[in-house]
């Protein structure tokens, strides 16, 4: 016979559950992301195989589709030959490196003030000295004085006063009063009250929606591979993608071939 204190020791806790919940959660992910992470790597190797064995074919024939459009703009003169040549070879000439071009000159919000003055033949101005205004004076001075990391006993306090005053000296540097007084009333309200802790509960519960939204993820990663061109063709030949290759670089030589004997026939060689 069982004591009640003895029942109650082996009572489930009420986050057993969520605990088993989660355990089980975070296997299947693990599974999960074993197989989409197995599929991303056969995709990535079969586009490197695609690449590295039929990208040389791919590149003959956009070479010979330019070549025949030239050819072909050569003996007509029409505008729009000319046209359709010129945008043919467009597609084989290589592009230099956009970011060699661009670095020193731009980034995401634009060219460079300096990289605008060299292009438009203008003077690269220093930038302007900032005058702060009494007020912003004062602000600043007062803040110092109340904010300074001296005035902390507790190293955490230190630190909190260090990174205040480093906003300030900031605020103070581009002369913004509004700032400056916005800081004075941040400081006035004090520090922030150290949040309050999740429950174990709270935090099983963060964790699940963690977990689905990661799965949500992956879903969304493995039906971009899967809708892939590459992907596609490994559909077509599971079981030996390697024969798909050499197929498809049948059909393309048998192209190549067509085309040779077009701008031969452009050219008079045949």
């Amino acid at each position: 016979m069982t004591t009640p204190e003895a029942d109650q020791s082996q009572a489930p806790r009420p986050e057993e559950r969520l605990e088993q919940a989660v355990r089980a959660a975070e296997q299947a992910l693990i599974e999960y992301e074993i197989a989409v992470e197995t599929f991303r790597v056969e995709v990535e190797n079969f586009s490197r195989l695609h690449e590295q064995r039929l990208g040389p074919l791919y590149l003959r024939i956009e070479e010979l589709d330019a070549e025949i459009a030239e050819a072909k703009a050569a003996r007509t003169g029409d505008p729009e030959d000319i046209r359709r040549a010129a945008e043919a070879r467009a597609r084989v000439l290589p592009m230099p490196g956009v970011e060699e071009l661009l670095h020193g000159w731009m980034d995401g919000d634009g060219l460079f003030p300096e990289a605008v003055a060299m292009l438009t033949d203008q003077p690269v101005r220093p930038p302007q000295r900032v005058r702060p205004s009494e007020e912003a004076r004062k602000l600043y001075r007062e803040l110092a004085r109340k904010a300074h990391p001296d005035l902390a006993q507790e190293e955490d306090e230190r630190k909190r006063r260090e990174e205040f005053l480093s906003r300030v000296n900031a605020a103070y540097a581009r002369g913004d009063e509004t700032l400056l007084a916005e800081l004075a009333a941040e400081w006035a309200a004090g520090p922030v009250p150290p949040e309050r802790r999740p429950s174990p509960a709270e935090e099983l519960y963060a964790r699940l929606e963690w977990l689905a939204q990661r799965k949500e993820l992956l879903t969304l990663v493995a039906r971009e591979l899967e809708e892939g061109a590459i992907a596609g063709m490994l559909r077509l030949a599971p079981d030996d993608p390697d024969g798909l290759l050499d197929e498809i670089a049948e059909r393309l030589r048998a192209d190549i071939a067509q085309r040779e004997a077009e701008l031969a026939g452009l050219l008079g060689r045949d």
